[in-house]
């Protein structure tokens, strides 16, 4: 094939990868970035419709700040010795998103990362790629730390929560006050760093007057972290002391909102990050132009499709209350958080849904249907056992058609 032909070609792919990771954004915005705000529906703290607008806003606004964290591990580490084609990278993209959006109309939470995870691998293999082992068990390890992690401090929060000796105009602050210090403290990227893409709240200050240390500690950074932590603390205080009810229902949406832009963070990387290589090197496109386009699929696809999937994950793994509904998504926020530093892909229905089933044990498991559990866990490994399969052979087929590589 000639030049022109071969250029008529590659805009064609690059069109077709663009389109593919519009729709895998669009599947992250309705299925994973979703569960963020699952516990406050069930809590009667916040209507679905309004739950999915906050979910777009919020996880779009992570997507642009904190998103490209992910695409590195996606995009290139899964898989050695080969580059991620415009044809690979739409191959695994449209199978991780046939997943999600299958997840999305049948009401099963399908792990974002699982499918995706697994495509790529699937299409890397198919390129003549070599397993990143080393990679996997990083990965692996991590997912297999999430469910009883994410369960326990679900259960033991919820459990301090319902001890009579802790009053809940404390310990509904104190939470807060965990959740402020880690926010002054999260990389973004809209807060420059001299040593790195990504600086915090924090280090910008610290860096502005000086960075004093004592001991290897930066003084000022963390004058900064206890004082956004002292703000959340006294903040959502106030608002138990006039209603404890109203104060824990302020504090579950502020919740929410945190995980949901934390989601768009990490979850975002699911998408841009089979074409880092086709924007970043081939298109020499800045970042940013990636991003963008990742963040305008989620925030299209939680207005337009999370409903459904917050009714399936609110209602039916536990009834919880507003106290129990705020154990289950502090682990989940500090989980994403870590993930994100670490550069690994997670799955956000795994993270919350193993923070609701932990905190409604904390009450019983009365409250926890155990054959849901059980068909999602099943499900969630058939998603990453297939997606490798179809990923591989799919790619074999697009391959083998006349004129496209």
């Amino acid at each position: 094939m000639e030049g022109p032909a071969v250029t008529f070609a590659f805009w064609i792919l690059v069109l077709f990868a663009t389109l593919a990771g519009l729709f895998m954004a669009w599947a992250l915005g309705a299925n994973s970035n979703s569960p963020p705000f699952a516990p406050a529906i069930g809590a009667n703290a916040i209507s679905t419709m309004r739950a999915a607008f906050l979910i777009g806003i919020f996880a779009a606004a992570g997507a642009l700040t904190q998103g490209g964290a992910i695409s590195e591990t996606v995009g290139a580490d899964l898989i050695g010795g080969v580059t991620i084609t415009p044809l690979a990278a739409s191959t695994g993209l449209l199978v991780a998103a046939s997943f999600m959006i299958f997840g999305v109309y049948t009401g099963y939470p399908v792990p974002a990362a699982f499918a995706t995870t697994g495509a790529m691998v699937g299409v890397g293999l198919s390129l003549g790629g070599d397993p990143a082992f080393g990679t996997y068990r990083r990965i692996g390890t991590f997912w297999l730390l999430v469910p009883p992690v994410s369960g326990g401090l679900a259960f033991l929060t919820a459990t301090l929560l319902r001890r009579d000796e802790v009053p809940e105009t404390v310990g509904v602050p104190l939470l807060a006050a965990v959740v402020g210090g880690i926010l002054a403290n999260i990389r973004l990227g809209v807060i420059p760093h001299p040593d790195r893409a990504q600086g915090s709240f924090a280090e910008a200050i610290a860096i502005a007057v000086g960075r004093p240390t004592v001991a290897g500690v930066d003084v000022v950074a963390v004058i900064v972290t206890l004082l956004v932590a002292g703000a959340g603390f006294t903040y959502i205080r106030r608002k138990t002391q006039a209603s404890v009810e109203q104060g824990i229902r302020t504090f579950l949406l502020v919740l929410g909102s945190v995980v949901a832009f934390s989601s768009g963070g990490s979850q975002v990387g699911l998408a841009t990050g089979p074409l880092e290589n086709l924007y970043g090197v081939e298109l020499g496109l800045p970042g940013i132009v990636l991003l963008a386009l990742g963040a305008t699929g989620i925030l299209a696809g939680a207005w337009m499709g999370a409903p459904r999937l917050l009714q399936a994950t609110s209602r039916e793994y536990a009834q919880l209350g507003v106290r129990r509904s705020v154990a289950a998504l502090v682990p989940g926020f500090i989980i994403a958080q870590i993930a994100i530093a670490l550069g690994i892909p997670i799955s956000f229905n795994n993270i919350i849904i193993s923070g609701v089933i932990g905190s409604g044990l904390a009450a019983g498991s009365a409250g926890v249907s155990r054959r849901k559990i059980g068909v999602t866990l099943a499900f969630w490994l058939i998603t990453l056992s297939t997606s490798i399969a179809i990923g591989f052979g799919l790619y074999r087929a697009f391959s083998a058609l006349p004129g496209i590589r």
